[in-house]
């Protein structure tokens, strides 16, 4: 399976691309997920946002034991199923697994049914599962990677890799509001747990449509 995106097909990114992937050869509880979640045989899936955020910017500062993990966000794409039950059933299957992790599951052909519910305005059906990794609420964390049947690493990465490796935060527009990124960098307390974070204090505007 070939990603929708990879910065292996970027000459220029090529440098991120590698460094970002000898970090994740160097994390053995990322490399473990990785390998699990390979196994469901999903078409389209990654890991990404919090748990690749927190892998890379542990190695970068040098910290001996993963810092506190909240989740292990596995992001599938199945437009054909876009059931609260698949997701149940990927998630107990990952569970039974590797019950050490703490996995979530979210198909993102289906976050268009509760996105309203959960965050107060409607958004489209997304279309691709780069689509989805593009909208996540920080740049740093808009970034999906899995593993393919040779054992190579693959990167989602619409945005590029420099956020996540400068360890930068900045916030993502396309489909996190404003509260949402102020919200978020209170409740993650990115400089606390990572002295060397940049952040960008003021939410960038959203796109023109």
């Amino acid at each position: 399976m070939r990603p929708p995106f990879d910065t292996a097909g970027d000459a220029t990114a090529q440098p991120d691309a590698q460094a970002l992937r000898d970090i994740i050869r160097q994390t053995p509880w990322l490399m473990h997920a990785l390998r699990i979640a390979r196994s469901l045989g999903l078409a389209s899936w990654c890991i990404g946002a919090g748990a690749l955020r927190n892998a890379v910017w542990d190695h970068l500062h040098g910290y001996p034991a993963p810092s506190r993990l909240a989740d292990i966000d596995l992001a599938y794409f199945d437009p054909e199923n876009l059931t609260q039950q698949q997701d149940d059933a990927l998630l107990a299957t990952l569970q039974s697994m590797a019950p050490d992790l703490p996995w979530e599951v979210t198909n993102q052909a289906a976050v268009h049914l509760w996105f309203g519910s959960h965050f107060g305005y409607a958004v489209e059906p997304l279309r691709s599962l780069a689509e989805a990794v593009a909208t996540w609420p920080e740049y740093a964390t808009a970034v999906g990677i899995y593993l393919d049947d040779a054992d190579r690493l693959r990167i989602i990465a619409p945005h590029g890799l420099q956020d996540l490796l400068q360890m930068r935060i900045r916030h993502n527009p396309v489909r996190a509001s404003a509260e949402t990124y102020r919200q978020r960098t209170l409740q993650k307390r990115y400089q606390e747990r990572w002295p060397d974070v940049v952040m960008d204090p003021e939410p960038s505007a959203p796109p023109t449509q």
